[in-house]
């Protein structure tokens, strides 16, 4: 009995996760992202590394 109580809490666990996932892409932080092209700063167009704010004070895209 526990073993099933178990289960089905970590199966109900999973689902909340998938619809989080479905429902709220941008709250992923940017390594689990799929996005196809790499951040760029929206301010000067630079490649962004590492960081969320460009050197020039913009943030990305």
């Amino acid at each position: 009995m526990l073993f099933k109580i178990i289960l089905v809490f970590l199966g109900l666990m999973a689902l909340i996760a998938l619809i989080g996932r479905a429902l709220f892409p941008s709250a992923l932080p940017r390594v689990l992202r799929k996005n196809s092209k790499a951040p760029v700063c929206a301010k000067c167009g630079r490649y962004l590394i590492g960081r969320k704010i460009c050197d020039c004070g913009g943030k990305a895209k």
